[in-house]
């Protein structure tokens, strides 16, 4: 197992986020068509990232370095990199990472990227944040419970985890877009289109990845959206495994709860002259 989880890192750590990720994700939206509104035009916006396996419990720092790809960087990160940055700088003692806000710092840190910690949930003028971001080609940290087929679950946040959404799935009555070539009923935005109201959004999948899969997954929005929601207690199991785990000052419902972490690239500054 830990030989084929080097081989994953590996691969990952080499690959090239601009290729390779539309085609597995339309395969994935052909054979899970049943899911969709037939009525509806699905509207996807999503830009590549790679894939890592996570070793242990470092499911946020694997979700980080997963968005690290779709931000344009000079330099490059390597997840031993942001294991080694949390832990000197005591957010992590063994990966995990229970603060929303710690990861938003260090995401500021070791991919010089900026960010924005939104609270209060997924739904209402966040919900607007969140849908602008991803149709803008940027990436989204979430921490959720994680079922055993890696979706969101309700589990008070004993199966706490964390996923980078890279993209999202639009119901839309209507709308003016490029037909997928292959796929009746998806679309593309055209280019140089402005991104539709979200307001006319009939229905929302978000496109995940975590640290248990290299493959995309596709989430509806509300359920992503109950399981941010009601991350409130660290598992009985592992509050009791002997390890000194990093918990925020109000404990997981204050680091995970209804948080939200946004990531873009830094803007230049301005310079006299």
């Amino acid at each position: 197992m830990l030989e084929r989880s080097k081989f994953y890192k590996k691969v990952a750590e080499h690959s090239d986020p601009s290729v390779g990720g539309c085609e597995e994700l339309k395969k994935m939206i052909r054979k899970q068509h049943v899911r969709f509104n037939g009525t509806l035009k699905w509207l996807l916006y999503n830009n590549h990232i790679p894939s890592v396996i996570q070793e242990g419990p470092q499911c946020g720092l694997v979700a980080l370095w997963m968005a690290g790809g779709l931000l344009d960087n000079t330099k490059q990160v390597t997840l031993g990199t942001i294991v080694e940055t949390a832990i000197s700088k005591g957010y992590t003692t063994l990966g995990e990472m229970f603060s929303a806000a710690n990861m938003a710092s260090l995401a500021e840190l070791v991919l010089g990227c900026q960010c924005e910690l939104l609270t209060g949930g997924m739904d209402g003028e966040n919900r607007e944040r969140i849908l602008s971001h991803l149709m803008a080609g940027l990436p989204v940290l979430i921490p959720y419970d994680e079922d055993f087929n890696h979706e969101p679950c309700q589990r008070n946040g004993h199966r706490a985890h964390w996923a980078v959404i890279s993209g999202v799935l639009l119901g839309m009555q209507s709308g003016s877009f490029e037909a997928d070539v292959d796929i009746p009923g998806l679309y593309h935005p055209a280019p140089g289109s402005l991104a539709p109201n979200t307001g006319d959004i009939d229905e929302i999948y978000l496109i995940a990845k975590q640290g248990k899969s290299l493959r995309y997954q596709l989430w509806e929005f509300s359920s992503v959206s109950r399981s941010n929601s009601q991350v409130l207690q660290l598992d009985p199991t592992r509050a009791s495994d002997g390890n000194a785990y990093v918990l925020p000052e109000g404990g997981v419902q204050a680091g995970l709860c209804g948080n939200i972490v946004l990531l873009k690239h830094r803007e230049p500054k301005n310079h006299k002259t």
